[in-house]
């Protein structure tokens, strides 16, 4: 559901030219971090290319304050070992956001961004998994396998976000059971993360305003509990948070 009337008007001139001056900016930035992160990351394996995705990360997000003067604020308590992170997806930003926050970020991320060069590459060496949905059942098998098989080597802050795309502030998607199956079959605890990335930073990438993003880590779900629980907790914690994050940004709710 989203609050009637929330949809920008034209974009005005001034900025497409900020957007095109952040996007280039960003992309050799990219290509500047990834030429000279490549040695590092062959040398040093995963170790070396979380390193060089920290650098990138931190070098986004300044830039994100260059251009546009939008920040990032992180609420609660990050998580440090292994889990599941299971988080409210919004804008680029939160991506950004969250990776920062999670010393040993993966995601699991749809197949056609492993393509892409650097980014994509880099993303495959620090354990990011892979999923091709139009597999149904068997890409969820898949995804299981690579899971557990980075396991082995520690998985570290695993990134789904259970909604599957990105959404517009005040919209609910159900959430898909690609977390629940990762929840029972790995034995690690769940970390919801709430946002309100898109009141800054919208899924368009284009109408970006200046101010404070919050990204809140919720009280982590412990393992062992039932699977069949952990939707019916977790979802409505995370969706709920959120929309108290964007009320405090100024978004209008009707009761849910």
């Amino acid at each position: 559901m989203t609050r009637p009337g929330y949809q920008p008007g034209p974009l005005p001139a001034l900025w497409w030219l900020r957007a095109a001056s952040y996007y280039v900016h960003v992309g050799l930035a990219t290509l500047v971090i990834g030429l000279w992160g490549l040695p590092k990351a062959m040398r040093q394996g995963r170790t070396g290319a979380l390193r060089v995705s920290e650098v990138w990360i931190g070098y986004m997000l300044r830039a994100a304050r260059w251009h546009y003067g939008v920040r990032v604020e992180v609420r609660g308590t990050p998580p440090v070992s292994d889990c599941i992170v299971a988080a409210k997806h919004q804008s680029f930003l939160d991506i950004l956001a969250i990776a920062q926050a999670c010393p040993q970020r993966a995601f699991i991320m749809k197949k056609e961004i492993m393509r892409v060069p650097i980014m994509g590459w880099f993303a495959r060496e620090v354990g990011s998994v892979p999923i091709d949905r139009a597999r149904g059942p068997a890409a969820r098998a898949a995804m299981v396998a690579a899971v557990q098989k980075a396991m082995r080597r520690g998985l570290g802050q695993l990134i789904i976000y259970p909604e599957g795309t990105r959404t517009k502030p005040g919209e609910r998607r159900p959430w898909k059971a690609g977390v629940v199956t990762l929840y029972a079959a790995s034995g690690l605890p769940c970390q919801p993360v709430a946002t309100n990335a898109g009141m800054f930073w919208p899924r368009d990438g284009l109408r970006v305003r200046p101010g404070v993003a919050v990204i809140e880590f919720l009280d982590p779900i412990p393992p062992g509990q039932p699977p069949a629980e952990l939707l019916p907790n977790v979802e409505p914690l995370v969706e709920d948070a959120s929309d108290r994050l964007m009320g405090d940004a100024g978004l209008s709710l009707p009761p849910r």
